[in-house]
């Protein structure tokens, strides 16, 4: 996600708050007896009628990454610097987790990301030295390495793969690859600063969107690599130095001086409106909207077609997800709350939780709390509902956790990592 810095705010600049629901007289005592209510129902928890506990045979200082159909699990370096990856699969009725492979990784380097695209595993590492981004593939169904390349991956459209090798002190280049053989099919080079951007179709990349430093803007294709269009958005000031975003069909483009947003649609890059704008780190589409996040805390939300603010919340709230018309916001102290995406309208409190990071893009929000007896309270996050429903209590879990409900894949106390199958 690109990184939009905007510049100092001016006088008139900061649109009006947002009209807030006025609470009811009663509802602190009725939060009070909700509150009560959860506590009595989480002291006697008892083990759920059909979880099932699958401990993953790793070591406890491996990282665990979970899989659509299994876990892969990074090692630690061995005394001899040696690494090893390991591709689990799902539980079998007894509980075991079956291993189906072991491939030697590279050594240089520390892994931060596993997961299978494309029909082939994707191990992604970076080194501490360089700070150049490697991936390695291998087959998934044998973990026999096929190929290894600078650059992290993105999915496209079509099928293919890229790879981007993006420094900010040299240049880096967007490549494709044949995701089987790890044929170099073209690649396109990127100037130093970089700033690279996807435009999305379906999740998966189209177009790519690159910034040269003379100011020229150039839109390529992610299947060819073909130039589709460019602009030169710089005619006065070659050496300024500017930044872009893709949200949905807009390229948002920070022009010198960084009071202002302006947007172009895609693919075409047709000018459409300049907004002024305070301070925004970075924007994201939401239910049809422009929510820009401010530096200083707080959010703006346009209209795509016209630039114009629909509504803004100065406070400290950070936007954590968008499902269904729908707002994630959290609190300073962690604390989940709903808001109507076009109004900004707080809908419903859903409680303190620590949001667990999803394999799917459309799989269930999961919030997780540990309790001090080191129990893990596991709630789903329903948006439109309104409520958080509380699906389980693991014992013996300190978090750490990874979910596609109903599984979840998280971290006990004595460290081993274990994958629970949870009742629906």
């Amino acid at each position: 996600m690109s990184i939009i810095e905007l510049g100092e705010v001016r006088d008139g600049d900061v649109p009006p708050r947002p009209v807030r629901r006025p609470r009811a007289a009663g509802r602190p005592l009725r939060s009070a007896a909700v509150l009560l209510l959860a506590l009595v129902v989480l002291a006697g928890a008892a083990p759920a009628t059909g979880r099932t506990v699958s401990p993953v045979p790793a070591t406890r200082a491996a990282a665990a990454y979970l899989a659509a159909d299994g876990v892969f699990v990074v090692d630690p370096p061995t005394p001899r610097g040696d690494r090893y990856l390991t591709s689990f699969a799902a539980p079998t009725p007894g509980g075991g987790v079956p291993r189906r492979w072991r491939a030697p990784l590279p050594r240089a380097g520390d892994y931060l990301g596993v997961r299978a695209e494309q029909g082939v595993v994707l191990a992604t590492g970076v080194s501490a030295e360089d700070g150049v981004f490697q991936t390695t593939a291998f087959d998934q169904r044998t973990g026999r390495q096929r190929w290894r390349h600078p650059g992290i991956p993105q999915p496209t459209a079509d099928g293919g793969l890229l790879l981007m090798d993006d420094m900010a002190d040299r240049d880096g280049a967007m490549s494709r690859v044949d995701p089987d053989s790890g044929r170099l099919l073209w690649s396109v080079s990127i100037p130093p600063p970089g700033n690279p951007t996807y435009h999305l179709r379906g999740g998966r990349v189209d177009r790519f969107v690159l910034v040269q430093p003379t100011g020229e803007v150039q839109v390529h294709d992610a299947g060819t690599g073909d130039l589709l269009r460019s602009i030169d958005t710089l005619p006065g000031d070659r050496s300024a130095y500017q930044r872009v975003q893709v949200v949905d069909d807009l390229l948002l483009l920070v022009p010198p001086g960084g009071t202002r947003l302006v947007g172009h649609r895609l693919p075409g890059l047709d000018p459409l409106w300049t907004a002024d704008v305070p301070l925004v780190s970075y924007v994201i589409g939401c239910a049809g909207l422009l929510c820009a996040l401010q530096q200083t805390g707080g959010l703006q939300v346009l209209d795509p077609a016209t630039g114009a603010v629909r509504w803004s919340d100065q406070g400290r709230d950070t936007l954590a997800d968008v499902r269904d018309g729908r707002l994630l916001v959290a609190g300073p102290d962690q604390r989940y709350a709903a808001r109507d995406a076009a109004t900004g309208r707080e809908r419903a409190e859903l409680g303190r939780w620590n949001l667990v990071p999803t394999l799917r893009r459309d799989d269930p929000l999961v919030g997780v709390r540990p309790l001090d007896d080191g129990r893990l309270v596991v709630a789903e996050l329903d948006l439109v509902a309104g409520r958080s429903r509380i699906i389980d209590v693991l014992p013996g879990v300190v978090g750490n956790c990874q979910a596609s409900l109903p599984t979840l894949l998280c971290q006990r106390l004595d460290g081993s990592t274990a994958l629970w199958r949870l009742r629906p």
